[in-house]
């Protein structure tokens, strides 16, 4: 790896920031793993893998985008914070569970009238914490 994680990570948020959100997360996890197989007491196979991954989110106003990457270069850390700008203002604001206010503005009139309704009953109790 070429650089320390917290560059990553401050190197992301500035570039999400200058592509224009209001704020931003990000995460930088530098991960190996190692697989060994055996076969009756006898090495089989074994591999290491290493890298870096990145991860970035962006809020603007209320709306947010997701995006990562394994590559860790600055010119796709500049892509990826533009990319989850453009994205988080496509998408639209929600007003309450729905984006749209009606199944007319949702463009989904016609089809609300001929769908089937599937009810769906928990009890509450089902859905605790662990």
């Amino acid at each position: 790896m070429s650089k320390p994680l917290s560059e990553l990570t401050d190197a992301m948020l500035s570039a999400a920031l200058k592509a224009g959100a209001d704020a931003a997360d990000a995460l930088a996890v530098d991960g190996t793993s190692v697989y060994i197989d055996v076969l009756h007491g006898k090495l089989e196979h074994a591999e290491r893998a290493e890298g870096v991954d990145i991860g970035l989110r962006v809020i603007i106003g209320r709306r947010q985008a997701c995006v990562s990457s394994s590559d860790i270069r600055d010119a796709t850390v500049t892509a990826m914070a533009e990319r989850a700008v453009a994205m988080a203002r496509e998408i639209k604001t929600h007003l309450g569970f729905n984006c749209y206010r009606t199944r007319k503005e949702a463009g989904i009139e016609d089809a609300a009238r001929t769908a089937d309704v599937v009810e769906i009953a928990y009890d509450a109790g089902d859905w605790k914490s662990q």
